[in-house]
């Protein structure tokens, strides 16, 4: 996977997208990410980005054309190293909120770009070029730098071979629309806290069952909301309503 950057604050990206796992995807060739400094493109003599808006208000906009000329030259290079143009991520507190579904959606294009914004907002003109406007959520930060790293990195460890063990995206809370169970390491035994016996008991048909079911008792009591957009199996109904009956015990 491609993935370019369009950004005021290219060296923001230099620390976090080389460390850890992002990182060494990044030198398996298993990604590739560019960011563009799109001021570069900037036709104003003084190398402005922003202006203020027609109709008056508070605040900047960034405008179309930096965008615009820096957006054509970083997709005739994704273009050259044989790259589609793929999707084009607008980060915006007016988006619908990401979440691991879109995630996983991004993670299966072979190229994305992320418009990291600044100011007060954009020329609307510019949502012309995208095809995702995105959120991180309910809140608003100073530029979209932030979010487009958070993005990469729940796209880039969703990719083919970048975690290693295959097996564990798919198992990741929200992956499966629960909350992941309690896990455990060595050793058994530490301070009197003890590992539950099931898992170290060998019986796989075990561990699977006490897992799903700490999952569903730990997204009852974490993320209620999340049950009621999940379509569970009759078998997980009937864990759930036995985990309420012992909530209810445990209360009374």
């Amino acid at each position: 996977m491609r993935i370019d950057v369009l950004s005021l604050f290219p060296e923001m990206f230099e620390g976090p997208l080389h460390d850890s796992i992002v990182g060494k995807a990044l030198d398996r060739n298993e990604l590739e990410v560019e960011v563009t400094d799109f001021r570069q493109y900037s036709t104003n003599k003084h190398g402005n980005v922003d202006d203020y808006p027609f109709g008056g208000g508070a605040g900047m906009l960034l405008q179309a054309q930096p965008i615009f000329d820096a957006m054509a030259a970083t997709q005739q290079k994704a273009q050259k190293l044989g790259h589609e143009k793929g999707r084009v991520i607008l980060m915006d507190p007016a988006g619908k909120r990401f979440t691991q579904k879109v995630a996983e959606d991004f993670a299966r294009e072979d190229h994305l770009t992320f418009i990291c914004g600044h100011y007060e907002g954009y020329d609307e003109r510019i949502r012309t070029l995208v095809t995702d406007e995105v959120s991180m959520g309910d809140y608003v930060l100073t530029g979209g730098e932030l979010p487009a790293m958070v993005m990469i990195d729940a796209v880039s460890r969703l990719l083919p071979g970048v975690l290693g063990n295959e097996e564990s995206a798919p198992g990741d809370s929200f992956s499966t629309g629960l909350l992941e169970y309690p896990q455990y390491t060595r050793p058994a035994d530490f301070r009197g806290m003890k590992v539950p016996d099931v898992l170290i008991s060998g019986n796989h048909q075990k561990i699977d069952e006490w897992r799903e079911i700490q999952s569903l008792k730990r997204t009852l009591l974490r993320r209620p909301d999340l049950l009621e957009k999940l379509e569970l199996t009759g078998d997980q109904k009937r864990k759930l309503r036995d985990i309420k009956i012992e909530l209810e015990d445990d209360q009374a």
